[in-house]
């Protein structure tokens, strides 16, 4: 049987008779009497009586009967309209769901009761009702405590919907906040689950809490377990881990192993706690920690994703995920730069998927041509904005590791890759495009190596980059209207300034 069934057509029966007696609910076929009948079900399985009688003679309900379990299923699926989720908002039946979760035993009951609260609370005004209760609020964040995954993913979702409205997503954030508990629940769900739906979803409620409140971010980052004694003793001189980071990377490995595209929420929780001083250093004092996150993002963008026999235009489906990866590789390299675990022999790996991304993107930044009718115009030009500017993200942050990188780059290194084609020609000429004239010095830099190694290349490259005549100009402070007739850096340089030659 599905999980959530869909309710079945109205009875050719009595359709008829139950639309003209007024029975319906708003301009549905669902009948109110049916519904009435089926929450006062749900009355009495948590009533005090059941409740004794189950205390005294029988084990706690765990089982949902099958009958009821169809009846409040439709009910599940009939609260997706806004009618009937406003009708069930007048008859109190999110006080009814919070007393069955509550009182129940019964994790299929449970379950059914927060997803019918998360689809009522996809509507504004039951929303803002629903975060106003703080009884019913404290009850779903107790849900967050249950052993039972879909449970547990049915309370995530309710509460990603709730953050997710401006008007009341603050009261649940403060609420966060005042239960401790929440932030151990989250890390052992992230650290031990294996259901790949409710890591992306819990995923999804962190990534949500860390943007919307900082303050937040960094209590979770500092929230970091005391080492024992005597491992204090063993190692004074090393930091303790931080479980935040830890549980992140555990959460995205069992997603990875499932579906790498689903990844993207991960790698934006990591990128956010790159935001703050705390969170970088959460991820690179303790080495295991720095190790762990740099091998899987490396691996992520030089193995897994944009690979050379991809399609260009799958940088469209990668673009944010790609971003938030070498953000956080970014800050990793540039807070290492004394530090070789992270940085040698990663250098040429890294420049070669920098590249590929920037080669990629051209071909994705092509505006489509005149196409199908299917799409007004308008829809095509919001489309292609924010196309284009998570694109122009993804380009500044390539950009940025880019020179990073370039900044470190050995005559041995420069030698090797252009031994191995990560430094040809073709990939040197995307790089200059790209870096200049924003990195200008960090190119002149790689020139001057460049020269050693090839300088076939490096004077190909310069007659074909005007701009770094620009940069050596400023570099020798030389500013105005100067002429060039000669390149820089090779001997000397004529410039023609007011119809006279000047020797430089």
């Amino acid at each position: 049987m599905d999980r959530n069934p869909s309710p079945p057509p109205p009875s050719e029966d009595n359709g008829e008779d139950a639309v003209a007696g007024g029975d319906c609910i708003g301009s549905t076929v669902y009948s109110k009497h049916w519904l009435f009948g089926v929450l006062s079900g749900l009355i009495q399985i948590v009533s005090p009586e059941n409740a004794k009688s189950g205390s005294e003679d029988e084990e706690p309900q765990v089982e949902l009967d099958e009958e009821v379990e169809n009846e409040i299923c439709r009910v599940w699926d009939m609260s997706m309209d806004e009618d009937v989720a406003l009708f069930l908002q007048e008859f109190k039946a999110p006080d009814i769901f919070m007393g069955v979760l509550a009182k129940s035993k019964c994790p299929r009951l449970r379950e059914i009761c927060v997803g019918i609260l998360g689809n009522m609370a996809c509507f504004q005004e039951i929303c803002v009702s629903i975060s106003n209760d703080k009884n019913l609020g404290e009850v779903l964040l107790h849900c967050l405590y249950d052993s039972d995954p879909p449970t547990l993913l049915e309370t995530s979702r309710l509460l990603l919907t709730c953050l997710s409205q401006t008007e009341v997503a603050s009261v649940w954030v403060e609420r966060i906040r005042e239960h401790p508990a929440i932030y151990d629940s989250i890390c052992f769900i992230m650290s031990s689950s294996t259901n790949v739906d409710l890591l992306v979803k819990v995923g999804e409620v962190v990534d949500k809490l860390f943007d919307l409140d900082e303050k937040l971010m960094l209590e979770w980052i500092r929230n970091a377990p005391a080492q024992p004694v005597d491992q204090a003793q063993e190692n004074s001189e090393e930091q303790p881990a931080f479980r935040i980071v830890s549980c992140v990377l555990e959460a995205a490995k069992q997603i990875r192993s499932e579906n790498p595209e689903w990844l993207d929420v991960y790698m934006h929780i990591l990128q956010l706690l790159t935001t703050v001083d705390d969170g970088i250093q959460a991820i690179v004092q303790c080495p295991d920690t720095r190790k762990d996150t740099w091998n899987l993002l490396f691996d992520l963008v030089c193995h897994e994703f944009c690979q050379s026999d991809d399609p260009p235009i799958i940088l469209q489906e990668q673009k944010t995920v790609l971003a938030s990866a070498f953000s956080v590789l970014s800050s990793i390299y540039a807070s290492q730069a004394e530090q070789e675990d992270v940085r040698v022999g990663k250098e040429l790996p890294l420049i070669e998927s920098l590249i590929r991304v920037l080669q990629n993107m051209e071909h994705c930044q092509k505006k489509p041509e005149n196409s199908t009718a299917s799409n007004t115009e308008e829809t095509k030009k919001i489309d292609l904005t924010q196309d284009d500017f998570h694109l122009k993200i993804l380009k500044d942050i390539s950009c940025e590791f880019l020179s990073s990188i370039f900044q470190t780059l050995t005559k041995e290194t420069v030698a090797q890759g252009l031994k191995e084609g990560q430094l040809s020609k073709q990939k040197c000429s995307c790089v200059f495009q790209n870096l200049l004239p924003l990195y200008g010095p960090v190119v002149e830099d790689f020139i001057k190596i460049l020269h050693e190694v090839d300088k076939v290349l490096a004077d190909y490259l310069e007659e074909n980059f005007p701009s770094l005549k620009e940069v050596a100009l400023s570099a020798c402070g030389f500013k105005g209207n100067w002429i060039i007739l000669q390149k820089p850096f090779r001997g000397t340089c004529q410039v023609l300034r007011n119809h006279e030659l000047a020797l430089l």
